[in-house]
């Protein structure tokens, strides 16, 4: 009896623990609203120039040929061209062209003059989209594995940036870029 009494009292001690009111969730982490970190010409330079440049290389170098490691394959860039190199690079650097037209979009951002990046204007607009297009036809290009299609597609991603480089970027006085 005395047994069944301590079975009975650690059951009852188990069960009231059971009962206990779950702990409140944890807190959804709040998302971060779009904000530039950076000015139109450092995003720029940091992102679809450096990107461009991959897809610029592929009309004289294969993605996808077995490179000979040299003294100047060195550093970061050589270190993990193998994680995510030849092909697969050539695809993430399109992504990241055709995602810099997001990136152009989001208010607040400045100009290197200090002005605000033109996104009321209809043509700055057009430009941005022609960008994102440029970019999922590279990516689609990429995906091919093809040389003679990534030639064409080089054109395509160079006119997309030259028609807003053109408009607000190509000026001889630094203060009246951004702004025609």
């Amino acid at each position: 009896m005395m047994k069944l009494g301590g079975v009975l009292v650690a059951s009852m001690l188990i069960g009231a623990c059971g009962n206990q009111p779950a702990a409140p969730p944890a807190a959804t982490p709040a998302i971060p609203a779009p904000q530039p970190y950076s000015t139109l010409a450092q995003m720029m330079r940091g992102i679809p120039f450096p990107a461009s440049n991959i897809i610029f290389d592929t009309q004289s170098e294969d993605p996808g040929a077995e490179k000979k490691p040299t003294e100047s394959t060195r550093g970061a860039t050589a270190t993990f061209a193998s994680v995510y190199g030849g092909w697969q690079a050539v695809e993430n650097n399109a992504l990241a062209i055709a995602e810099t037209a997001n990136l152009l979009m989001i208010p607040g951002r400045m100009c290197e003059n200090g002005r605000p990046v033109p996104l009321d204007r209809e043509d700055f607009r057009t430009f941005a989209a022609g960008l994102a297009d440029a970019g999922k036809a590279a990516y689609k290009a990429a995906q091919s594995k093809n040389l003679d299609a990534m030639v064409e597609v080089s054109g395509t991603v160079s006119d997309a940036c030259a028609a807003c480089h053109e408009v607000y970027r190509d000026k001889d006085d630094v203060k009246h870029r951004c702004i025609p």
